[in-house]
C-alpha cells in the first residue's frame, strides 16, 4: 500500500498499461490499432496527436521480455515511481511526456534527414514504432538523481548501453529506435540536472 500511496499517478499508469496490454494481446483489431497508433513519419503527418498519445499505452511482447523488464518494470515501475514519490506527480509526468513526445519528434527529424540522405531505406517512413520505451528511457536516465555519486557512471553506461546492445547499424548510424532511446536518455539526464534537482515540497 505504501507503494500506491507514494506513487498513485505511476500506479494508475501501470494499471492502464497492463489493461491495454491484455487488449492488444487478445483483440483481433490489435494489428490495425498498432498500425494506426505507430509514430512513424506517415502517421505523424496524418494524425500526430492520436499517434503520439495512443502509442504511449502500447506494450508489445511478453511482460517478461528483456525489453519490457527494463522499460515497463524498471523504467516505469521503479524509476518513474521514484520520481513521483520524491519529486511529485507533475514532474514525473513531465519526464515521461518529455521523453516520449520529445524523443519521438526529434527522431522524426533524424529520420527525414537520414532517408533523404539514403542512410535509412525509404520504407522506414511507415515502420511500426509504438510503445512506452522512450518515456521509460527518459525516466531511467532522470532517476540518476536517486543514486550516490559513485553509481552515476555505471548507471549512465547501463541507460545508454542497453539500447545499443541490440542495435542494427546503417553504416555509422544505428537504427532509428536506438536513436530515439539515446535522445530520450539525453532528455532524461538534462531533466535530472535541472528540474529534478530539488525534492518536492513537504506539506
Amino acid at each position: 500500500m505504501t507503494y500506491v500511496r507514494r506513487g498513485p499517478w505511476t500506479c494508475g499508469f501501470l494499471v492502464v498499461l497492463l489493461v491495454a496490454h491484455v487488449w492488444f494481446t487478445v483483440s483481433p483489431a490489435a494489428d490495425a490499432a498498432v498500425a494506426w497508433l505507430s509514430t512513424n513519419l506517415d502517421n505523424l503527418g496524418r494524425h500526430p496527436v492520436g499517434s503520439l498519445l495512443g502509442s504511449a499505452v502500447v506494450t508489445d511482447g511478453s511482460l517478461l521480455d528483456p525489453g519490457l523488464l527494463i522499460t515497463l518494470w524498471l523504467g516505469i515501475g521503479i524509476a518513474l515511481w521514484w520520481i513521483e514519490a520524491h519529486r511529485g506527480a507533475g514532474r514525473a509526468a513531465a519526464v515521461f511526456l518529455a521523453g516520449h513526445v520529445g524523443a519521438t519528434l526529434l527522431t522524426a527529424v533524424v529520420l527525414l534527414v537520414a532517408i533523404r540522405a539514403g542512410t535509412y531505406p525509404d520504407d522506414t517512413r511507415s515502420a511500426v514504432d509504438v510503445g512506452i520505451s522512450y518515456g521509460a528511457e527518459a525516466a531511467l536516465a532522470a532517476a540518476v538523481v536517486a543514486l550516490p555519486r559513485w553509481a552515476w557512471a555505471p548507471w549512465v553506461l547501463f541507460v545508454v548501453g542497453w539500447p545499443l546492445a541490440d542495435a542494427d547499424w546503417f553504416g555509422a548510424v544505428p537504427d532509428f529506435t536506438t536513436v530515439g532511446h539515446l535522445l530520450a536518455a539525453t532528455i532524461g539526464f538534462a531533466l535530472a540536472a535541472t528540474v529534478l534537482r530539488t525534492p518536492r515540497p513537504t506539506s
